[in-house]
């Protein structure tokens, strides 16, 4: 089986998370250059757009980076034939199956990753080719399932023999040993990567992160079928109170409409949606990428020599 270093070309098997409305050219082409694999995440975005991201993104980096698609995304369509024009190398998926577009993917010799929540879309996505599989537990930010990184990670690597690339819950390198214990290849990280000075996010929200404690996650939406997790904040607590009270959807989606601007651009930590996952408590300082890719994997035969329960 490949390793995730050789595969992408890179010099730590670590992705970048695909963040949405936050992971553009600057943040992706900082993560390239620090030595990992740098994501657009296209969120909401049409093609042209996703275009201009990619473009701007190899102004910045020679390194290999990637565009994360949302399937449910009405422009997928779109964003699936600009980033075949434009020569990407890599592409990871989410909020769906890829198995429609893997056709065009693999006659285009783009390396397909698609982000999966169970062992049984694990297993269909190998069948339709994919290179490797990033498997997301429910300490992760922003949109989760229920299974937590330690319970699924093991399983799906005992279900398919291509690599599996934990995610959800790591920030220290730990939690990367611990990722590799597991079976996984490589580890996809993004609370860490909202704390880091390259990251276009309001200085607020990552103060926010820094200054959180290990209980200061909430997860919004259980209710309506669509989990997110976030940290603790008015906006969060009162959905939460209204969801509980048997609010209807069109109420919630009131309330939090355009509620991840508030946090990324306008630094609103009160009424914003400030997404990050539960590791969030572990991280106590905003540093330069390159440095936190550094602290996560150097030294890590170190750790690993250390380790001595048996």
């Amino acid at each position: 089986m490949k390793n995730i270093c050789d595969l992408l070309n890179i010099k730590y098997p670590l992705i970048q998370g695909g963040m949405a409305n936050i992971a553009n050219h600057q943040l992706a082409s900082a993560v390239s250059n620090a030595g990992g694999l740098g994501l657009i995440a296209s969120g909401g975005w049409d093609g042209e757009r996703v275009r201009e991201e990619i473009r701007k993104t190899r102004e910045l980096t020679d390194k290999p980076f990637g565009v994360n698609i949302l399937l449910m995304s009405p422009f997928a369509s779109q964003i699936v034939d600009v980033v075949i024009e434009e020569k990407v190398k890599v592409v990871t998926t989410g909020a769906g199956n890829p198995g429609p577009y893997m056709e065009k993917f693999k006659e285009a010799g783009i390396i397909v990753i698609p982000v999966v929540p169970s062992v049984a879309l694990a297993k269909r996505v190998a069948r339709y080719g994919a290179d490797a599989v990033v498997v997301e537990g429910t300490e992760a930010g922003g949109h989760i399932g229920e299974l937590t990184t330690m319970a699924l990670v093991p399983q799906v690597v005992d279900a398919i023999d291509i690599p599996v690339i934990a995610a959800g819950g790591i920030a220290d390198k730990r939690q990367v040993l611990a990722s590799f214990v597991l079976g996984a290849k490589g580890v996809q990280v993004g609370t860490i990567i909202l704390a880091c000075e390259e990251c276009p996010i309001h200085i607020n929200y990552k103060n926010k992160i820094v200054e959180a404690k290990d209980t200061d996650t909430i997860v919004t939406g259980r209710k309506t079928g669509a989990p997110v997790r976030v940290l603790k904040n008015q906006m969060a607590k009162e959905y939460v109170r209204m969801s509980d009270e048997g609010a209807t959807l069109e109420e919630l989606e009131k309330m939090t409409l355009g509620s991840l601007r508030r946090a990324v651009v306008e630094g609103d930590t009160v009424h914003g949606s400030l997404m990050a996952g539960q590791v969030a408590g572990i991280i106590k300082q905003i540093k330069p990428v390159k440095e936190i890719l550094h602290d996560l994997f150097d030294d890590i035969d170190e750790l690993k020599n250390s380790i001595s329960v048996f």
